[in-house]
């Protein structure tokens, strides 16, 4: 019979047979230690003389890294832990005996020699826990729009124009339609969607040329991007319910796999709604006084985020920020019209921003004023000017970027660990 690792609960004092490969092992002659898994799992199956065939032993000692295998034996719980179960082995078969040494070794490898490997690499323990965590991150997110009245609309990752103009995006020609674009968001055909739907979601690869080599960047990532029928206020309280939603989601599932990762849980049991909500003004003139040079009028920067979320244990919304360093699409502050409705959503622990969005401007005299003020052109953008033509409705949105919630969720320091196959401006193999 043969099992899942992740089901050896179910077949304690059974022999079963665990189909999978053996990643490490440790022992000699007359015991072996074979750490095995099967992408459910680990577990770790013990070759002891007297108890195992003599053929199976000496098959024990031949084996390499990486070598498939079926290996049989009953199961049994480890002594000192409840939720840990072992083998011991009774029969081995090899599928597949890898003809060379396994490249990753025990010994220490650098960033570029794993991202060279990353094919293999991706066979490693820790991240094979960080793409668990980040399956568990997109299903909850899936659970909680769906639970709350969302509809998954499609966007199309080929594009005529740009969200926030097009020097950060690749370009392309298009056939005898001149040039179009690898999507950078979804965010404006969501708004078309939202007139349709009230509340509205899509899910997937978006890319941006910016050339940036920070431990936060990567040229291609995977990005949600929601839409509702709603103002500033609630746009808010829906980022702060799925980001709670998500967390919980994590620490209920995924508790083995943040041991795998050695991270520390308990900054991420503290995480509770309303999250801390700060101004722009008001943060500038925080990080001023703790060193920062940035000025009222700059956007936030990787090391200011740095230093502002080490400070608190609670995720924080900065919001209002002015509106000449935002997007043409954000409605201004009824306020003050030199600030856009908007806010980025910054995680604890040093990892900064993992959200940004803003109400959108829903007068169509206004937003044209404002594509004319961002030298867009105007007819890029009528099928966009229309949304306000016709039965124009208040909305807000906002994104997320998949990679940077995985980061801080799994405590990575670099978000190249967080994708399969990081796409970086210096890179784009294997």
């Amino acid at each position: 019979m043969i099992i899942r690792i992740s089901d050896a609960k179910n077949h304690v004092d059974q022999e079963a047979t665990i189909q999978g490969w053996m990643y490490n092992k440790r022992g000699s002659g007359k015991i072996y230690f074979l750490q095995l898994r099967d992408g459910s799992g680990l577990m770790q199956a013990v070759a002891c003389e007297g108890d195992t065939p003599d053929s199976a032993m000496k098959t024990a000692g031949d084996l390499q890294m990486e070598t498939s295998l079926k290996v049989t034996g009953k199961i049994t719980q480890h002594p000192k832990h409840d939720d840990v179960f072992e083998m011991q082995v009774t029969d081995i078969e090899v599928i597949h005996q890898p003809a060379e040494e396994y490249p990753i070794s025990k010994k220490e490898h650098g960033p570029d020699f794993l991202l060279d490997n990353r094919h293999l690499w991706l066979r490693s323990s820790k991240q094979w826990a960080i793409q668990r965590v980040r399956n568990t991150i997109i299903n909850a997110t899936y659970d909680y729009f769906n639970q709350n009245g969302f509809i998954k609309i499609d966007s199309p990752i080929l594009t005529p124009n740009a969200c926030e103009g097009t020097t950060e995006l690749f370009e392309i020609e298009y056939f005898d339609e001149g040039s179009a674009y690898l999507s950078q968001s979804g965010q404006l055909y969501l708004e078309a969607a939202v007139m349709s739907h009230g509340r509205v979601f899509d899910f997937g690869p978006v890319f941006r040329a910016e050339k940036s080599k920070t431990r936060r960047h990567l040229t291609e990532f995977w990005m949600m991007d929601a839409e509702m029928l709603c103002d500033h206020e609630e746009n808010l309280k829906i980022q702060e319910e799925l980001i709670c939603h998500i967390i919980k989601k994590v620490l209920d599932i995924n508790q083995k796999e943040l041991t795998i990762l050695e991270r520390d849980i308990e900054p991420l049991r503290k995480i509770k709604a309303p999250f801390i909500r700060k101004t722009h003004a008001e943060v500038v003139e925080e990080l001023r006084g703790m060193g920062s040079d940035i000025q009222p009028d700059h956007d936030l920067g990787g090391d200011d985020e740095t230093i502002l979320t080490q400070k608190y244990d609670q995720p924080i919304f900065v919001e209002k920020y002015p509106a000449e360093v935002k997007a043409f699409y954000m409605k201004r502050d009824p306020k003050d019209d030199s600030r856009a409705l908007c806010a980025d959503l910054l995680a604890p622990e040093g990892y900064g921003e993992i959200i940004g969005g803003s109400q959108r401007e829903d007068d169509y005299d206004v937003l044209m004023a404002r594509i004319k003020e961002h030298k867009l052109d105007p007819k890029v953008f009528e099928w966009y000017l229309d949304l306000r033509k016709y039965g124009s409705m208040p909305h807000s949105g906002f994104g997320y970027g998949l990679e940077r919630i995985t980061g801080w969720i799994c405590g990575t320091q670099h978000i190249r660990e967080t994708i399969p196959f990081p796409r970086m401006i210096n890179r784009i193999k294997p």
